[in-house]
């Protein structure tokens, strides 16, 4: 049972990863999560959609597609593309192995989404595209429920001379 979900498509360009994570992490808002569980999450969906930019589509503009949904207190995201796919998942996922050795921070990208989040899986075929799939558990809600801002007295000073 979904409790709640959304789905994203975008081309595959890199102005548009930190679009994904902004509207991720909105997304997630409604868990109450802090600020670490927020950058945490923005920081693997960074990852997972930058490797699809420079890996799976070599640079070509496709379509991403980020799919994310929560059930209970877990947010669940998937990044999907359609592009060459990964020969061997669990030679790709060792920290440090990259097929672009010229690009900065070259072959961490699954490593940050591992530490960053509670699981990961990667599902791949070659030619026919790859799916990360993560979860975060968000363990801070705030005992009074979701801020309400439309209840909230703002002060105002007023300076008069």
């Amino acid at each position: 049972m979904r409790k709640n979900e959304m789905k994203l498509e975008f081309d595959s360009r890199s102005c548009n990863e930190s679009f994904a994570r902004v509207a991720v992490a909105a997304f997630l808002t409604q868990l109450n999560p802090t600020l670490e569980e927020v950058a945490d999450v923005k920081t693997a969906v960074s990852e997972a959609v930058t490797n699809v930019i420079i890996h799976a589509y070599d640079r070509e503009e496709e379509k991403v597609l980020v799919h994310c949904w929560i059930e209970e207190e877990t947010l669940w995201v998937e990044v999907t593309d359609h592009g060459r796919g990964i020969a061997d998942v669990a030679q790709a996922m060792e920290p440090l192995y990259t097929t672009r050795q010229e690009c900065d921070r070259a072959g961490m990208g699954f490593a940050f989404m591992d530490a960053f989040m509670d699981t990961l899986e990667v599902v791949s075929a070659p030619g026919k595209g790859t799916t990360v799939r993560m979860s975060r558990h968000i363990t801070h809600r705030n005992a009074e429920g979701p801020f309400d801002y439309r209840n909230q007295k703002v002060p105002v000073a007023i300076h008069m001379e």
